[in-house]
């Protein structure tokens, strides 16, 4: 071949190879662009308001309702009549609009008429709203408007409404705090001597009766004290927190940086804050504190004062979660007694308790998972047994309803159809007396209740992250009257959003079904294979995974749209919905309990699926999510390659003391301790011990970037330091952003985080870094 024929064939191949070469990186940039176009469908996006749900607001003392609905081209207002199944407009939108531009002189659009506070007459043929600072009155039956005229009474002027009162039921008079101690004073709207009255003298900073986000501030704020029914009795469980240690923050964005400080406990202290129950009665001016004490450290909650305000009854929960008693107080006596008491090992979850106190305490509905799984019991007022109201494998969860007439519950249920996924929950009706329940509201899918006054009708709304809201009208049989309403949603699917997909993979033990979510990018070809995020949260009290339909899915979707797929899985140990086998798996594990079911979710999905690359493997998560996804990457290095771990609590031995001690463990010993006298005392010392991220710094091999707010309040910076100082020791490179002013969430500067984890992700997942090229942190190409 001649040097001719060899450059005419070189020059002839070059120009495909350069675009073979360009049309492969465009494959692999993200598309920033698109992940902007799906902002419409967040929080404050122009496509987040619409409506998918309703809530029924009664009318007066009767089982009619009214509610609104937003759509795309306004809000709708309906009235319901459930007994004769009828749903017509609340008001004639164009006729209401005329009317309201004639009154106020103004533009009207009958698409965006906003009313508020409606009241309606006794026959309900009119009600009364306000509209731009005037009050109104329409008739439902002439359709015909007029201005309600203000009369004008020559009073004083009431006094304003602030956050700090707290009023007394029959509203005569106002409690508060000040100066860490307890005030009341008579409400001067209604004529009462406003003559300030102070009720007690003992407290002190860390030790106060005002409401601890406020306990520092001057003046009136409000108090963790509550009334009692017979507007005399006041009740309060006041936190002494004065031999907590202290903890810190710096916020360096004031003129001049300062030092925060506040009460902490870790797990293990041996001071920790001590829980008082104090009864006040406001004729005789005294302040009594009842004898509560069993256990050392132990955590009280208040439960139900009875109408006649004799009995005040509360929970005691031991230092350790395994043993917990519910007592009455006698507020005149103060006798204590003890009703019930249930030792659960290794801990009673604090999240899924439950107790209901019915009719002045002569019924008590006590939740319990003694069988393994949780279920409700139903005691009379002296601690007897008097029958199990529901059993079986499955869970129940908070009763929705009561109807103490027809002593009906109304609750919800988790498992109890294998066929279906045991985190939706499901209405069931049980009867207090006996044992059994009826199925009401078990269609497939996550179902949210609101009972009607009588608990005849009650509004269902349910749905799955795959099929929209369903708002139906029941029965209290659960037999459909009517579909209420549906979400507008043509523009949101017309802009190119898709609903997620569910899927189920096995855990590691290859026996227990651990049910997901898969989001795709919406111009998803399957033809090409795309990295995997897994979005992670581990629970132990509640798993994000999410059940039901929703447009704001906590990035998930708009992280799709650069060009991954993304999923979040449930693992064992992340909730007590499924039983206490399930739930805890983790115990003692707090680190590593959740991490092999997540890598093992997604090599089945990659098995599964072509389209997914198994070997590009992303893990993303904010605080408990943030301590797994770091932890994910360096105890599984080979196997996945990104992770952005933000607000994790990396070493929980210094995190909440309530928390790590119930989830994770904590030993209780005694001590025998003798004085120089030879008498003999009982000591108690808490152990506590768990595995930190800093262990396992040292086996990082891919990417990871930590975040955190530097006036985080909740997981302290520290626990992210400690972990950057383990990297830095081994010689890792890592990325970390620190957010001045930010605390557990961080707010204004939430954009400029996200916009950093997709380059970061899209640079080491995708290998598209051009973005590290780009000086403003909004460009999108």
């Amino acid at each position: 071949m001649t040097l001719k024929k060899i450059v005419f064939v070189v020059l002839g191949v070059c120009p495909f190879l350069i675009q073979l070469q360009a049309q492969e990186t465009a494959e692999r940039q993200a598309n920033y662009e698109l992940t902007d176009k799906f902002q419409d469908f967040t929080l404050g996006g122009k496509l987040s308001n619409i409506s998918l749900s309703v809530y029924p607001r009664g009318i007066n003392d009767t089982d009619n309702f009214w509610f609104e609905f937003q759509t795309t081209s306004g809000k709708e207002y309906y009235y319901v009549m459930p007994a004769a199944g009828k749903r017509e407009p609340l008001f004639d939108k164009g006729k209401m609009a005329m009317q309201l531009s004639e009154f106020t002189k103004g533009v009207v659009d009958r698409n965006k008429l906003d009313i508020s506070s409606v009241t309606f007459a006794k026959d309900q043929g009119s009600f009364e709203f306000d509209y731009k600072s005037k009050r109104y009155s329409y008739n439902r039956l002439t359709g015909k408007l007029t201005l309600v005229e203000k009369k004008e009474e020559k009073k004083e002027p009431e006094d304003p409404v602030y956050s700090w009162m707290t009023f007394s039921p029959d509203k005569k008079y106002i409690l508060y705090a000040k100066n860490h101690n307890l005030y009341v004073k008579g409400n001067k709207a209604l004529g009462i001597d406003t003559t300030e009255v102070q009720l007690t003298t003992d407290g002190v900073e860390n030790f106060s009766y005002a409401r601890e986000e406020e306990a520092g501030e001057n003046g009136e704020v409000p108090t963790t004290a509550l009334w009692c029914p017979d507007n005399r009795h006041i009740y309060v469980v006041r936190d002494d927190n004065r031999l907590l240690r202290d903890f810190w923050v710096i916020n360096s964005l004031e003129d001049s940086p300062s030092l925060i400080k506040y009460k902490y406990e870790f797990p293990g202290d041996k001071y920790v804050t001590q829980n008082e129950l104090a009864i006040i009665d406001i004729v005789e001016k005294t302040v009594k504190k009842a004898k509560i004490d069993k256990w050392k450290d132990q955590y009280i909650r208040p439960l139900h004062v009875t109408s006649d305000s004799k009995y005040l009854f509360f929970e005691r929960t031991k230092r350790t979660w395994d043993e917990v008693d519910v007592c009455s107080v006698n507020l005149s006596t103060l006798e204590v007694k003890e009703i019930i008491h249930e030792e659960d090992k290794p801990y009673r979850d604090p999240h899924a308790r439950n107790v209901a106190i019915l009719n002045d305490g002569k019924d008590i509905l006590f939740r319990s998972e003694r069988t393994g799984w949780g279920h409700y019991y139903h005691y009379d007022g002296d601690g007897n047994l008097k029958n199990v109201m529901t059993s079986g494998e499955w869970v129940t969860g908070y009763i929705n309803s009561i109807d103490t007439l027809k002593r009906k519950v109304y609750l919800y249920g988790y498992g109890k159809d294998k066929k279906v996924n045991p985190f939706y929950y499901m209405l069931y009706e049980v009867d207090i007396d006996r044992e059994g329940v009826t199925p009401l509201s078990t269609e497939d899918g996550q179902h949210n209740v609101n009972f009607l006054k009588s608990h005849n009708y009650y509004v269902d709304t349910y749905s799955r992250v795959d099929m929209e809201p369903k708002i139906m009208l029941k029965d209290r049989r659960g037999k459909v009257i009517m579909e209420l309403a549906k979400p507008d949603l043509d523009l949101v699917y017309a802009a190119g959003w898709k609903k997620p997909e569910r899927f189920v993979v096995k855990a590691a033990d290859n026996v227990t079904d651990l049910y997901g979510v898969m989001w795709k990018p919406s111009n998803f070809d399957p033809e090409k294979k795309y990295p995997i995020i897994s979005v992670v949260y581990p629970g132990p009290y509640f798993g994000f995974v999410p059940t039901s339909f929703t447009l704001d899915d906590s990035y998930c979707t708009r992280m799709a749209q650069l060009g991954f797929i993304v999923i979040t899985v449930g693992h064992r140990g992340d909730t007590p919905m499924r039983g206490k086998a399930y739930h805890r798996y983790g115990y003692g594990n707090m680190r590593d309990y959740p991490l092999a079911d997540d890598k093992y979710a997604i090599e089945q999905l990659a098995q599964r699926h072509a389209f997914i690359d198994g070997k590009k493997v992303g893990i993303y998560g904010h605080s408990g999510g943030g301590f797994m996804a770091a932890a994910a990457i360096c105890t599984y290095p080979d196997f996945y390659t990104a992770a952005v771990s933000c607000s994790g609590n990396h070493d929980n031995n210094i995190y909440n003391r309530g928390w790590g001690e119930c989830y994770n463990g904590v030993k209780e010993v005694e001590k025998i301790v003798k004085d120089s006298l030879g008498n003999e005392t009982k000591e108690y010392e808490y152990k506590f011990s768990v595995k930190s991220n800093a262990e396992i710094a040292k086996n990082l091999k891919g990417h990871l970037m930590l975040v955190t707010g530097d006036m985080d309040k909740n997981v302290n910076p520290a626990h992210t330091y400690r972990m950057a100082k383990a990297l830095i020791e081994a010689g890792k490179d890592f990325d970390m952003l620190v957010i001045p002013g930010a605390g557990h969430g961080y707010g204004s500067a939430d954009q400029y985080f996200e916009r950093k984890m997709y380059r970061f992700f899209a640079k080491h997942l995708l290998g598209d870094a051009r973005a590290d090229c780009w000086e403003d942190i909004n460009r999108s190409k």
